[in-house]
């Protein structure tokens, strides 16, 4: 082999800037950027020091061979050339990894089948040695991408991802990968804090990635110092005492590093189940003489080194991944605000959001931003020197909320609109029904306030549900940002779901707001007191939205679009109704006459019994939950569907890749994120999405329509995904009145083979 080699190295998209000049730090020539990507020129002993060293690639890749591609056979042949004698044994394990598509190469398993095959054919012994395949840990990894008619084939020399460090076997519900917290860190300048001796702290710190990044480059520890597994490690053209030279000169300066006087880092978490697991992490990476963590909320942080130390504040607040996370989590980022100007005079602070809107609540301004991609998801990086001369004054409103204030103040004074007078069949005017007397209760002027609205609201409202037969709708949500709650109508029961905020929070304000609208709620929607059911929503993660409230096991019939349907309004945060989706379970009522109908993720089932009302063929309905799989049989009972209806318990994913039917309707309305103990591995929409949509569509019959919808705030529809689909998003279309001042509640696509 040459002493020279082609490197590409791979890395998180908007990382490429801070990964090349990482790698030409390090030795790369010729470097040159790519989307995710950085390309150059090395020797050996330069891609040992990138694997080493790089806290922001995710792989090294060692390129073989570019040859010209016109179709799977000159894939196979390209391959085929290569004497793999010099690089691996023919009994050897062996994973391929493709990417890219064209020269007659659509399917990327496909296209990593026919590598596979060219290399076991060239190995294969007379006696029948060969390679076998194993993805876990394989002597070899081998990628090839397909890049507009060139095969570019490749050595992977990290193995796993380089932003596996190996000291973070326990996280939270939402971490950053290592390499993405390392590029925050070096844009948020703490090399050169650091450098001066300041301090790093994090008031949200997880499980202490930031701070355990933030440590080791400090210390001048490289990254991968302690990965024992490699993706050279098996590889016949690894030069071990090279490698052993490098990793000893790492580890001379890692010592060296952690004899220094260590930094001030600290963390601080309000969630005390997250201590331990980030305690550990920093253990492992050898770095617990450097970094203490304390349980503590955002409301009360307040960083305490030598008095006249400065340093670095670095945080990844949450963002909203549910209905109304964005009002609660507002008051997340307004006391992070106060507490940066109260206790961190002179610092720097570096907040990365998947939420910039909320960064402004802070009171704030960042003397610059930086976009980044956390997975799919566009953030951004705010960068703030602590001074007065950033901080907003006066009452820090934005010209926006200053105008949407006069509209609901117009709201609030304008005439209520007439009823419209109704008559019998012999034209006399029909007297309206008595209403009920509800106890009358003193409210406060902002309780006065709040019932006005929902008078308002329930007018306005109330003709259009009556019209349309509507028996369940949202009456009220968020509208005034100091009652942040949403308010929906069960018939004659209310439920109210109120959207908590830290507890940072001066808890007797928030009480006495609550306390106001629980006064009147009961008089402005004239229902009984004793019907009002109270919740509290908070940001869920997991299977937690669905765990038990209550054990009351009350049902309560509500009817809609001529089917019956039963919610429980005490037990489970949500009801067994998602009231966002009527228009999508009428649209469904009205094409399914016919069709077989296939329901994934499918809840209380509420759509199926839609489409058995519209005359579906058969329906089918897939959850893994029992519990809510009952519970669609009774709804399927209460309106006299059985034999044609079929639930099935099991893993959406799972069932997809068994079943062999074919449906002519297809509904999928997956959770955000699933890590339910009787499924393998954990479901991500945003990850997960592409795979789920494909193995739905093949089991959609010619001719047949598939709709698909989620309530992640933050999703992105994959693009490649209307290369193989014809893709109509139809969200504006799933939205009746009472959703209409939330568009947000959740997106819906219309999806048919092209």
């Amino acid at each position: 082999m040459s002493d020279r080699f082609e490197l590409f190295l791979t890395c998180p998209k908007g990382l490429e800037g801070l990964l090349i000049e990482e790698a030409v730090g390090l030795g790369l020539e010729e470097a040159r950027e790519h989307t995710s990507a950085v390309r150059g020129m090395a020797d050996m002993e330069t891609a040992y020091r990138l694997c080493l060293w790089s806290r922001l690639a995710n792989r090294v890749l060692l390129v073989l061979k570019r040859f010209p591609m016109k179709d799977a056979e000159d894939l196979y042949h390209g391959v085929l050339d290569i004497d793999w004698a010099d690089h691996m044994v023919s009994d050897g394990t062996l994973a391929v990894e493709f990417s890219g598509h064209g020269s007659g190469i659509d399917n990327t398993h496909f296209g990593a089948l026919k590598v596979k095959d060219a290399i076991v054919d060239k190995l294969r012994t007379p006696t029948g040695e060969r390679p076998s395949i194993d993805k876990i840990n394989p002597d070899l990894r081998i990628h090839l991408r397909l890049d507009r008619g060139e095969a570019i084939l490749s050595l992977d020399l990290s193995g796993h991802s380089l932003h596996q460090r190996g000291y973070r076997l326990q996280q939270g519900a939402a971490p950053l990968k290592e390499n993405l917290a390392a590029a925050i860190l070096i844009r948020a300048g703490w090399p050169r804090i650091a450098a001066e001796g300041g301090a790093l702290t994090d008031p949200m710190c997880g499980v202490g990635t930031f701070l355990v990044e933030g440590a080791m480059i400090a210390a001048d520890m490289a990254p991968n110092l302690n990965r024992e597994l490699w993706g050279f490690t098996t590889w016949l053209g690894h030069v071990p005492a090279l490698w052993k030279k490098l990793h000893t000169e790492a580890s001379e300066r890692a010592a060296i590093g952690m004899n220094k006087p260590p930094l001030w880092i600290r963390g601080y978490e309000a969630d005390p189940r997250l201590i331990q697991p980030a305690r550990n992490n920093i253990e492992r990476a050898g770095l617990s003489h450097w970094i203490k963590v304390y349980q503590g909320e955002v409301g009360t942080f307040e960083p305490r080194p030598d008095q006249n130390q400065k340093g670095l504040v670095i945080c990844n607040p949450p963002y909203g991944e549910r209905l109304g996370d964005e009002a609660s989590l507002l008051y997340l980022y307004q006391n992070l605000g106060e507490r940066l100007r109260q206790a961190c005079m002179g610092w720097e602070a570096a907040v990365f959001t998947g939420a910039p809107d909320l960064g402004k609540r802070m009171g704030i301004r960042s003397h610059k931003q930086y976009s980044f991609w956390n997975g799919a998801l566009p953030c951004k990086l705010l960068l703030i020197k602590v001074n007065p001369d950033q901080f907003v004054t006066g009452e820090r409103r934005t010209p926006e909320q200053r105008q949407a204030e006069r509209e609901q103040a117009a709201y609030d004074q304008a005439p209520a609109e007439p009823q419209e007078r109704q008559y019998n069949k012999n034209g006399n005017p029909i007297k309206p029904a008595p209403a009920p007397v509800v106890e009358q209760a003193r409210l406060s002027e902002g309780g006065q306030m709040f019932a006005n609205r929902l008078q308002k609201n329930l007018k306005q409202l109330g003709k259009w549900a009556k019209r349309e037969g509507v028996d369940c709708y949202r009456v009220y949500d968020a509208d005034m940002p100091e009652y942040s709650m949403a308010i929906d109508l069960y018939h004659d029961w209310v439920h109210v779901q109120e959207y908590a905020a830290p507890k940072s929070i001066d808890p007797e304000k928030a009480s006495a707001r609550m306390f106001d609208a629980l006064a009147a709620i009961p008089q402005a929607l004239n229902i009984d007191k004793s019907r009002v059911v109270v919740k509290r929503r908070e940001r869920q993660s997991g299977t937690k939205q669905y765990e038990r409230q209550s054990a009351q096991g009350k049902f309560t019939e509500v009817s809609e679009g001529g089917v019956k349907l039963l919610v429980n309004l005490t037990d489970y945060l949500d009801t067994g109704l998602f009231l966002d989706h009527r228009p999508m379970r009428m649209r469904i009522q009205k094409e399914a006459a016919g069709k077989r109908f296939l329901n994934l993720y499918c809840y209380t089932a509420t759509a199926s019994v839609h489409a058995a009302k519209g005359g579906a063929r058969t329906t089918t309905s897939v959850d893994l939950s029992k519990t809510y799989l009952d519970w669609a049989r009774r709804n399927f009972s209460l309106n006299g569907f059985s034999d044609k209806n079929r639930l099935e318990q099991g893993d959406v994913m799972a069932w997809l890749e068994a079943s062999r039917d074919e449906f002519d309707l297809i509904f999928i309305d997956p959770p955000t994120f699933s890590n339910s103990k009787r499924m393998e591995g954990i479901f991500d929409v945003q990850r997960d999405h592409v795979q789920l949509l494909d193995l739905a569509m093949a089991r959609l019959a010619p001719g047949g329509v598939l709709y698909f919808s989620n309530n992640f705030r933050k999703f992105v529809l994959e693009d490649n995904l209307s290369e193989r689909y014809a893709v109509e998003e139809i969200s504006d279309k799933t939205l009746d009145p009472d959703f209409a001042r939330n568009a947000k509640i959740h997106r819906a696509w219309k999806i048919t083979a092209r």
